[in-house]
């Protein structure tokens, strides 16, 4: 019996044994998961199996201890319905609304978190007047924010915004601004991280730096502020020129920085003492300004936030500390 293992973020790994040697990949995926051997092929023809990191073909005999990761697709979730959940309205008019989302909040429904996210909120606030480009899961989400990130993000409420606002976000043109708290002290005052990130190639539920040749990534440029150093950390200020996932995390981790209290990516070290513990809340990370030109006026906007609570108190702990 095939041994395989379900990951949160959509995929599974699954191993050969000695009498699969010499089958076709397509046919023992679906012999192995349950898939159609033509939805197993699909799943190859779009680079979502991988071997060792690198795409196979449909037609690649399996050899003994082959392990295939393979990348599934969302399943179709259910319509998304309107909760009564309070919403941060940094800004609303007929065609946009911008919020302020909180940490754990996840951005719209999916495996796990059917409810309770900001889509559900949306839906009681704004009714029927959100853009239904994103579909029933995701009407008005033109992009996203992490569940453990908060901050920022505009919600289109009509097909026209949504489409105005994904091609200004494709064009680079849309400017979100982050910041974080980042263990270590910079050398520089500034520099910019242009490495591409793709999934880990052993640890799928994280990113990574992949660079030509290792796996499948895509292009990722941070463009970074060393703001104030205080002590052995630093407030930086990080400015996104592209959106992948965990992108600021990744990036600050390769460059021996990781974001403090971030436990995926090397941020829970023994560097900060306890009593700075009680205010850590996940990665200490915040999309504070989004820039954008309004999709009917074609007014440039900014917006703004303050730090949270638990982010302004920790960083006047380390100052005083510091002190």
């Amino acid at each position: 019996m095939c041994e395989y293992t379900e990951y949160s973020e959509g995929t599974l790994s699954v191993a050969s044994e000695s009498f699969d040697i010499g089958k076709r990949a397509d046919a023992f995926l679906a012999e192995k998961t349950g898939l159609t051997r033509s939805a197993a092929a699909r799943l190859i023809e779009n680079g979502s199996v991988l071997l060792f990191g690198k795409a196979i073909t449909k037609n690649y005999r399996l050899k003994e201890g082959d392990v295939l990761e393979v990348e599934l697709p969302e399943p179709e979730a259910a319509e998304a319905l309107p909760q009564d959940i309070p919403l941060d309205i940094i800004y609303e008019d007929s065609d946009i609304i911008v919020i302020n989302k909180p940490k754990g909040m996840v951005v719209h429904p999916a495996a796990g978190n059917p409810d309770g996210t900001l889509v559900n909120a949306l839906l009681y606030h704004c009714k029927d007047s959100l853009s239904g480009i994103g579909g029933v899961v995701r009407p008005g989400i033109v992009h996203r924010i992490d569940k453990d990130t908060g901050g920022l993000l505009v919600v289109a409420k009509n097909d026209a915004a949504h489409l105005y606002l994904a091609d200004q976000i494709k064009e680079h043109k849309v400017e979100r601004i982050y910041y974080a708290i980042a263990l270590g002290n910079f050398k520089e005052d500034s520099g910019t991280v242009n490495a591409p990130i793709g999934r880990h190639p052993t640890d799928r539920k994280k990113m990574a730096v992949i660079r030509s040749g290792e796996g499948r990534s895509r292009e990722a440029v941070t463009h970074w502020y060393a703001e104030e150093r205080v002590g052995r950390f630093t407030l930086i200020r990080c400015e996104l020129e592209t959106g992948r996932t965990h992108q600021i995390r990744v990036h600050m981790a390769s460059l021996g920085h990781p974001l403090l209290g971030d436990t995926v990516y090397g941020g829970d070290g023994t560097a900060f003492e306890s009593k700075h513990k009680r205010l850590i809340q996940g990665q200490c990370l915040f999309a504070a300004e989004l820039r954008l030109t309004h999709p009917a006026s074609k007014e440039r906007m900014v917006f703004t936030a303050p730090f949270p609570e638990y982010f302004d108190k920790l960083l006047q702990e380390l100052r005083k500390e510091l002190n």
